[in-house]
């Protein structure tokens, strides 16, 4: 038996090296300069279905991007297999800086936001003049996500076989919102898809709305089914199909240059995610007399200069009660 003394010689020594240690370890991640573009279409249990030049390529994230997620509108780089085939997966390695986000929490109280779509240039509100009955609330909120994100608001209005829409556009009139009213008849006859596609040609369009509104038949008359079919009625890796609206997808407008984003329906908008100070953006009348206002103020309060912006005639009065009123949504619950 060899024994060592108490200056052994360490070099003699044969040591295992251990399971976890064998791999260098580097912060430097690969910069993937030859990955290809593509735009995600829809998110299913982590697979991402993306267009890439006009192949439907299924995807995944990829590790090093963390927590950071790829939602529908994110323009994205992807590497691996891109040929589209079935049973192939390529990697999401990179997901482009945004230039718009649609937000919304589950209510007023939760301090999780959840991203409903990226990139999109217009909001359609889509809402039913009666059966069932307009939410004011629930749109004023709409209108603060899509102020908030960057987006330009449409309003939406459908069933004007029952209802006249001059009441609802009133509440509405001092934002300078477009708007398209349709009825049933002029949607089966197609007139009215016609004045909507005008509104949508040449942008990336979200479509929100709540259940029973009309928001699905309208979509489904922007884009013909053969289209909604060969982009997403079935999960390449589960080979189960999806009803197109229990998750956001984009879908190419039919006759036009332009994207339609259908989101699932919606039964609330929360508001918690929402910092005043974005949404006077959408004001330019109003914002340069925020200059006089206290540090963090709601503009909803007794010292805000914006009442005496507005009393010197800088701006319609009509206005800042519109934004104080879209402002107070938070304060509100949407059946009020």
């Amino acid at each position: 038996m060899r024994r060592y003394g108490k200056h052994t010689d360490e070099d003699d020594i044969r040591t295992r090296p251990g399971r976890r240690n064998t791999r260098p370890r580097t912060n430097i991640r690969p910069k993937h300069v030859d990955a290809a573009e593509g735009l995600v279409l829809t998110v299913d249990r982590g697979r991402l279905t993306c267009l890439v030049e006009d192949r439907m390529v299924m995807a995944m994230k990829a590790r090093e991007l963390g927590r950071k997620a790829a939602v529908v509108g994110d323009r994205v780089a992807l590497v691996g297999d891109l040929s589209g085939r079935k049973d192939t997966l390529a990697r999401i390695v990179r997901i482009e800086e945004r230039t718009s986000v649609l937000r919304r929490t589950a209510d007023d109280d939760d301090p999780y936001e959840r991203v409903v779509v990226a990139n999109a240039d217009q909001l359609a509100v889509v809402t039913a003049l009666a059966d069932p009955e307009p939410r004011p609330r629930l749109i004023d909120r709409c209108l603060v996500a899509a102020y908030d994100g960057g987006l330009e608001p449409l309003l939406v209005l459908t069933k004007s076989d029952l209802a006249p829409p001059e009441k609802l556009l009133e509440l509405y009139g001092d934002l300078d919102i477009p708007y398209v009213v349709t009825s049933r008849e002029e949607l089966e006859s197609g007139a009215a898809v016609e004045r909507v596609r005008e509104q949508l040609d040449g942008r990336i369009t979200a479509f929100v709305g709540h259940s029973g509104v009309g928001k699905t038949t309208l979509v489904n008359a922007l884009v013909p089914e053969e289209r909604r079919r060969s982009t997403g009625h079935v999960n390449a890796v589960t080979g189960r199909g999806r009803h197109t609206t229990t998750s956001a997808l984009a879908l190419p407008l039919s006759g036009g240059d332009g994207w339609v984003v259908d989101t699932p329906g919606v039964r609330s908008f929360g508001l918690n995610h929402v910092d005043p100070s974005r949404v006077i953006h959408a004001f330019p009348d109003l914002e340069p007399g925020t200059e006089g206002c206290p540090r963090a103020c709601s503009h909803d309060e007794p010292d805000c200069a914006l009442d005496a912006w507005a009393a010197e005639g800088h701006a319609d009065p009509a206005r800042l009660f519109s934004l104080r009123r879209l402002l107070a949504t938070r304060e509100r619950t949407e059946g009020d």
